[in-house]
């Protein structure tokens, strides 16, 4: 009989963190978009909800890669040109583009987040193939699953613009693309998935196993970019599928990251923040959120006068081309370090923190994480 689950290769963290992280935010996503009408959510998207996933989830994530890199000062003086050149950068790029105009400032700013988010979807699914030692032809049609179910609705997107929503503001991605070109683009999405779908399928009557968590995330990230994009017919709609998938997963990424570096020591001031647990980790980010949001609506839109106040402050163009830039700067900062900070061939201790390889003793022989020794059980029963 074929076997169903292949243990050693189907869950990135655990099954119940796998299905809470991917599963369980396409269903609250779904949840939410399904009880807009109840919730006062339809069209717009409301106070409580842009405070919920914008600030707490979407700007609260950007945040979260500080445990990462600059709350480290083992890790800044590894890489100080990393982490001081890329903010400049950044910066710099930012300014230059608003000086054109600040419609290439936006468009620029929403083509760098597109790329991040496709970016970090299959990084996702990277980790589960590198996990399963995947042949090299299965983590291409991983990768062509995975670009399908988001490359292909936003082909869609930008040949059936304008739409009710938008990525930063109205106009930011580029019009002008004709309408059979988004058509084709969900045939060839449909297509490739449906390929992928039926090597799965393959892979069970082979007897080599359902890899449950890397199917439940494919699956995830097609239902929040079709049901985000394709379906959807508002912001609140758009926003709830963005947000969710993205950020909530990369918390736990961060969290687990953070609990493993700091088991080795002088991990400075993230080490302290640690001290609280999870509720700290997730209030020094939120606290952190509010107050660049606070920032850009009081010196940017000046449009939640009933959450940030009316204290407004007005800047002459000229200073606005550099005050811009450098609101942005934490998002552009943590979308040029996402493409550095999670390589594990160029840092081999990174694995290790997150529990998916075994922890070097200084005096001894490699000490397994309670993952890594559960896979080798689940190896040898295999």
């Amino acid at each position: 009989m074929p076997r169903l689950l292949a243990p050693s290769q189907s869950w990135l963290f655990s099954p119940r963190v796998d299905l809470a992280i991917f599963a369980g935010s396409a269903l609250v996503s779904v949840a939410l978009v399904l009880g807009a009408p109840w919730l006062g959510a339809v069209g717009d998207t409301p106070p409580w909800a842009w405070l919920l996933l914008v600030v707490c989830v979407d700007v609260a994530h950007v945040w979260s890669t500080l445990f990462r890199t600059y709350l480290d000062p083992v890790e800044l003086r590894e890489r100080p040109g990393l982490y001081l050149g890329a903010p400049l950068a950044a910066w710099a790029v930012g300014v230059l583009a608003h000086q054109i105009s600040p419609g290439t400032f936006w468009t620029l700013f929403a083509y760098v987040a597109l790329f991040h988010f496709v970016r970090q979807q299959y990084g996702w699914v990277a980790l589960y193939t590198r996990k399963a030692r995947a042949s090299t032809a299965e983590r291409r049609l991983d990768a062509a699953a995975i670009y399908a179910a988001t490359v292909g609705p936003v082909v869609w997107w930008h040949a059936n613009l304008p739409r009710e929503f938008w990525w930063f503001v109205e106009g930011d991605f580029l019009p002008g693309l004709p309408a059979w070109m988004g058509t084709v683009a969900l045939v060839l999405h449909a297509g490739v998935l449906a390929a992928w779908g039926l090597f799965q399928i393959v892979r069970v009557v082979r007897g080599e196993g359902l890899q449950a968590g890397k199917v439940l995330l494919v699956g995830a990230t097609w239902v929040a970019w079709f049901g985000g994009i394709v379906l959807a017919r508002d912001d609140f709609t758009f926003t709830v599928m963005n947000v969710v998938l993205h950020g909530v997963p990369y918390f736990v990424l961060l969290f687990r990251y953070s609990r493993g570096r700091g088991e080795e020591g002088g991990y400075g001031a993230a080490g302290v923040l640690l001290r609280a647990g999870l509720p700290g980790f997730l209030l020094f980010l939120v606290v952190l959120a509010f107050t660049e949001e606070f920032l850009w609506d009081r010196i940017i839109w000046h449009d939640r006068p009933g959450i940030f106040g009316s204290l407004d402050v007005q800047l002459a163009p000229d200073l606005l081309a550099l005050v811009m830039p450098l609101l942005a700067l934490p998002q552009a900062t943590h979308y040029v370090l996402d493409a550095f900070i999670w390589k594990p061939g160029r840092q081999p201790a990174l694995l290790a923190r997150l529990g998916w390889a075994p922890r070097v003793s200084s005096d001894g022989p490699p000490i397994a994480t309670s993952n890594e020794s559960a896979m080798a059980v689940q190896g040898r029963s295999d």
